[in-house]
């Protein structure tokens, strides 16, 4: 397959999957709109149809709350093979959502989108009136999940991070309760293989989770103090950080002067705190688990998604070191947990296998810090693990195996961005 071809084919999965003002991740396992699933998608949008792309963020961010907070899910028609679906939920919007949020790629979007844009007036109209949105999401964050002021915000709930069962959350998971919980049928295990998939333990408390959150009203002033779950995730304040830096340019260049001063003093306030989350044992940064009060000693994709982040050029340059060392070891760059370590599971989600919005966001903050070399072997593997194995929701890092979700929207995407972005051979 050419890359022409690759793109044509790319294309034709966002066209399968675009419910006309937002786009599904793919039919079946996921049948709503999924916040960071969006964003990266428009991304591919704006390649050929730049409309469509903005009209994706705009729907996103349509849903937002009141206090700011853009949640995971929107439920935008009734679909029986998810779970847990809004009843579970019960956030009480006029169109139903979920009541946690997901990782803030918007701002990053928009920036990249207007920066290229060929109808540059549409684009400053629609920057001019998502920023201002987004800007509060973020200013959620700082103010919902950083209640002490620390410059990193703390996840409730695995799900938020996007990693949904990452070795990463595993002891900090093991204190969440399972009393209470009722019998529910799973829905995922019907679309993908349950090997896959996070197991029915895990599944349980996430459930205790959202039952937790919903008893108390889905308050955002109340939820953090209350979780048994919080920990701060070095690849998650690494996009909300970018995204604040994404922000803070673009306002400034739009003449929206307050907003570019406040972004840039969130994005310079998590660019200091993320250093302590490293770790010169691992060379990459960590999780901390803020109800314990530690670092995690995990070594996941999340640490090394920092990339994405304007950190120090000296930690860039140990972060591409730790990806050249996990090159040793797999077929296929990134592996989403060190395949050396006893908990990697090459199949399972978030456990091991390839990502390649992580690929993308990754060699995206390498290639603004001159790092040339590793960025051609991380975006080969991607073409490689397409040529080989389609366009599924992610890959074994070893054998390239196709798992979870099919025909897979973000995965498309990335493809046409990586290969409108990045000079990778034929």
């Amino acid at each position: 397959m050419n890359h022409d071809e690759m793109i044509r084919h790319a294309r034709q999965v966002l066209s399968d999957n675009d419910r006309g003002a937002y786009t599904v991740p793919t039919h079946g396992l996921y049948p709503f709109q999924w916040n960071w699933d969006s964003a990266l998608s428009a991304l591919g949008f704006a390649h050929y149809d730049e409309p469509r792309a903005w009209t994706e963020i705009e729907t996103l961010l349509d849903h937002q709350w009141d206090d700011g907070m853009v949640p995971h899910i929107i439920f935008h028609a009734p679909d029986d093979g998810y779970f847990p679906g809004p009843e579970v939920w019960g956030t009480g919007r006029a169109v139903p959502t979920t009541g946690i949020t997901q990782p803030p790629v918007a701002g990053f979007a928009v920036r990249r989108i207007h920066d290229r844009a060929r109808d540059s007036a549409l684009a400053g109209r629609q920057a001019r009136a998502l920023l201002p949105k987004i800007h509060a999401w973020h200013q959620w964050f700082y103010r919902c999940r950083d209640p002490e002021g620390t410059g990193l915000v703390a996840l409730l709930h695995p799900w938020e991070s996007g990693r949904d069962n990452s070795v990463d959350w595993d002891d900090a998971f093991d204190r969440v309760p399972i009393d209470g919980v009722g019998e529910f049928t799973r829905r995922d295990t019907a679309h993908a293989n349950p090997a896959h998939r996070p197991t029915d333990g895990q599944y349980k408390r996430y459930i205790w989770l959202v039952q937790k959150f919903k008893s108390l009203g889905w308050d955002n002033t109340k939820l953090h103090d209350a979780s048994p779950f919080k920990v701060v995730d070095p690849g998650f304040n690494a996009i909300l950080i970018r995204a604040c830096e994404d922000v803070a340019d673009l306002a400034a260049r739009l003449g929206m002067e307050e907003i570019a001063k406040e972004s840039r003093a969130m994005a310079d306030k998590g660019v200091a705190a993320m250093e302590s989350l490293w770790s010169d044992e691992l060379g990459q940064y960590l999780c901390y688990d803020r109800a314990e009060g530690k670092l995690i000693p995990s070594a996941s994709i999340g640490g090394v998604l920092a990339a994405f982040a304007p950190i120090p050029k000296h930690r860039i340059t140990a972060l591409v070191r730790r990806i050249e060392e996990l090159g040793e070891v797999c077929n296929y760059l990134i592996p989403s947990h060190d395949p050396r370590a006893p908990e990697f599971d090459g199949l399972r989600y978030w456990r091991g296998p390839v990502w390649l919005i992580v690929n993308f966001m990754v060699a995206d903050g390498l290639q603004r810090a001159g790092e040339r070399e590793i960025i051609d072997r991380i975006m080969g593997d991607c073409l490689r693990l397409i040529e080989t194995s389609g366009f599924a929701e992610y890959h074994d890092p070893v054998t390239a195996e196709p798992c979870g979700g099919a025909h897979f929207t973000w995965t498309a995407a990335m493809i046409i961005e990586i290969l409108h972005t990045f000079e990778v051979a034929a």
